[in-house]
């Protein structure tokens, strides 16, 4: 049959299939929200209705500046379901950012958080937005002008719902780069993308495996490449759904995580860093019913998979992506090859990033062209697939990422194993190229973060006479430790060739990091630059 691949589809099942099935989200003032997959649905298709009547046309974009919450699933379903365009924005972001990408995308909707409004009155003057819908949440008087969400649902009659029936390819969400190498760049999916992408993330043996027995607790902010695609996989299969709104503290998220009995979560390893040290500090505290925790975002330090597996029991997926990949590319799954392995070989292999999800191809490329599946050559990875953007939204310097046989250029330097698994040595503009020779940053940073007086740690190139590049270290350590710079180059020389040892460390309060918690390593360079002309000049 001609069966369309669209958000209506998942709409669909879950109401039909999963109606009494729970969604919870936590409200800014802790109290606790909750209702079933049928009460969504209803709401869903009222949402639908009224912003047609508001003038919401197909093709239309309707931004969203919210924390996650049972209001912006909702949204995640209503704006795709009647053809327009749901595009989250950071809420981490500058006005000025902000007002720059509204702009760009030319959103016609805003549907915001009362607790962000503080935000919008910084950058409203600058963009040209036809409506503002606000989500109340301490009942406040709006601003004139502005109007209220649950009126806004009222006001919608879901029987005069009408479901989107065109082409699968046809965009259904928008979202932007976070921007660190320069402006943000504009990526949209299709609704063809977004459902092929939640039936990879749902498989046993490459993805999430969520089923409808699972509570996931959606910590990756929803305005970040589609919160991974959890909630559309989660609804695609009924799971139950926890939100921990604008609370992203570790003792919040832990006080849900046990409250809930969440089986399935996932975060950055910055966010994940701060879980572990609170269960460190009173590990009898909480009982969790965690069987899962999602890592993507930045390597995963071997220390924080051996800590939350020994002593929590805890498995923990290493996975790697990018927004352009809609935005799951590998994940770190164990073969049947291993089967026989030592713990430590295991752990070997889940740092790794591991396989491409089904339907993504992968390849590397040097300055000798296509590298070898040997497990050692490297070179950039370049993928390939139906759930990969082929090109950024209105940027003319697209054409830079794409080989002229359309694969994407992803920027990260990687080996390739024979049987496809991938390691990811380092982002191509944070290797360190001494001497003729690379020098992984991730590959030292994880290392050194496996030290006990160590909180955060990140390394970067520095201008070297003889060498051309030497590695720094800018280290951040625990409350109440100490360490030398003897001691860590020590402590390094165990595992690295000589050549490897950074010469020079910088102790610092905290390593500036990305709207979505990565290493910031923009800011470091230009710290190091900063400093070093401060010497220079007296």
């Amino acid at each position: 049959m001609d069966y369309q691949l669209t958000v209506p589809v998942i709409l669909r099942r879950a109401e039909s299939i999963y109606g009494d099935k729970e969604i919870t989200s936590r409200l800014p003032d802790k109290s606790i929200h909750k209702y079933t997959y049928s009460n969504f649905a209803i709401r869903t298709k009222k949402l639908a209705v009224a912003l047609t009547a508001l003038g919401v046309c197909p093709g239309d974009r309707v931004a969203t500046l919210c924390s996650n919450h049972f209001q912006h699933l909702e949204a995640y379903f209503a704006i795709p379901c009647i053809g327009a365009i749901i595009h989250p924005l950071n809420t981490r972001f500058s006005p000025k950012e902000l007002s720059y990408i509204i702009s760009h995308a030319e959103d016609k909707v805003l549907i915001i958080d009362e607790e962000l409004l503080h935000l919008y009155e910084m950058f409203k003057s600058d963009v040209n937005l036809k409506e503002v819908i606000v989500i109340q949440q301490f009942q406040a008087r709006l601003p004139e002008g502005l109007l209220n969400y649950e009126e806004v649902i009222s006001s919608g009659d879901e029987k005069q719902f009408c479901p989107f029936e065109g082409s699968e390819d046809t965009a259904a969400f928008m979202c932007y780069t976070s921007g660190t190498t320069g402006k943000s760049k504009g990526i949209l999916y299709s609704h063809r993308s977004i459902v092929l992408h939640a039936l990879s993330t749902l498989l046993t043996s490459s993805g999430f495996n969520i089923t409808e027995k699972d509570i996931v607790l959606t910590i990756v902010p929803m305005f970040h490449a589609s919160a991974w695609g959890l909630p559309y996989s989660c609804t695609l299969v009924g799971a139950a759904q926890v939100f921990p709104g604008s609370s992203m503290d570790a003792e919040s998220l832990l006080d849900l995580l046990e409250s809930e009995k969440v089986t399935i979560t996932g975060g950055v390893p910055t966010v994940l860093m701060n879980i572990l040290h609170k269960l460190d500090q009173d590990p009898d505290k909480y009982k969790l019913n965690l069987r899962t925790i999602v890592v993507g975002g930045s390597a995963l330090p071997r220390f924080m998979l051996k800590k939350f597996s020994e002593k929590y029991g805890i498995e923990l997926l290493n996975t790697w992506g990018m927004t352009e990949l809609s935005p799951l590319g590998t994940t770190s799954v164990l073969s049947s090859k291993l089967k026989n392995a030592s713990q430590e070989q295991t752990y070997d292999q889940l740092i790794k990033q591991g396989y491409p999800v089904p339907f993504l191809e992968i390849r590397g490329r040097n300055e000798q062209g296509i590298i070898p599946w040997d497990g050692v050559t490297v070179g950039e990875l370049e993928v390939r697939g139906p759930c990969v953007a082929a090109s950024y939204y209105k940027d003319e310097n697209s054409k830079e990422m794409f080989t002229p046989d359309g694969w994407l250029k992803t920027g990260d330097i990687v080996c390739i194993y024979q049987d496809g698994c991938i390691e990811i040595k380092d982002r191509s503009k944070d290797v360190i190229k001494s001497g003729g020779e690379w020098i992984s940053s991730v590959a030292l940073e994880n290392t050194l973060m496996e030290h006990p007086s160590i909180l955060e740690a990140a390394v970067i190139a520095i201008p070297h006479e003889k060498w051309i590049e030497r590695p720094l270290a800018y280290i951040v350590v625990k409350n109440g430790t100490d360490v030398s710079i003897e001691e860590l180059k020590e402590f390094l020389a165990e595992k690295f060739p000589k050549f490897w040892i950074p010469e020079k460390f910088a102790f610092i309060n905290e390593i500036p990091k990305t709207s979505v918690g990565k290493f910031l390593k923009l800011k470091l360079r230009e710290k190091f630059e900063s400093d070093n002309r401060n010497t220079t000049e007296h």
